[in-house]
């Protein structure tokens, strides 16, 4: 998983005959963690096999993070929209397809059919404004993908 994201030129600059790096801006304190994309047994749709489909999400920082207006989305477009939600620090929460009753560590979709693709998708996670905070692909191995 990447820590920083470089911006400006990959140039180095001698200021003062010391070298200067680019600027760097920090990658998102709240980051998909694992992503577990294909639910135990077969795919009938039920509640409890939706459920088995999750993201994780973990905040990297020791401060308290509001995810308000934040977004999960997949490749398809199918998008889940955090409402007033406060992930601790140092804490996970886990994003359900399915239904359920939401806590602290566990938020619901409430969709019907899976959203994530077995043989291969990317989680989305988006600031409130659109912009990438962080993603996480797989392909056709395995049940679940860590970030």
């Amino acid at each position: 998983m990447r820590k920083l994201l470089v911006t400006g030129a990959a140039a180095v600059a001698v200021a003062g005959g010391v070298l200067v790096a680019p600027p760097a801006e920090a990658a998102s304190a709240v980051q998909i963690y694992r992503v577990y994309y294909d639910s135990p047994g077969s795919d009938k749709g039920s509640n409890t096999s939706l459920n088995g489909e999750w993201v994780q999400l973990f905040n990297t920082s020791k401060t308290s993070r509001s995810l308000k207006g934040v977004k999960v989305r997949d490749k398809t477009g199918y998008t889940y929209t955090f409402g007033s939600f406060t992930l601790k620090g140092r804490k996970s929460v886990y994003l359900h397809t399915g239904r359920g009753s939401n806590s602290a560590t566990h938020r619901y979709w409430g969709r019907k059919w899976y959203v994530w693709n077995n043989t291969g998708d990317t989680a989305y996670l988006l600031y409130p404004d659109g912009r990438v905070a962080d993603k996480c692909s797989w392909g056709r191995t395995g049940s679940s993908k860590y970030c």
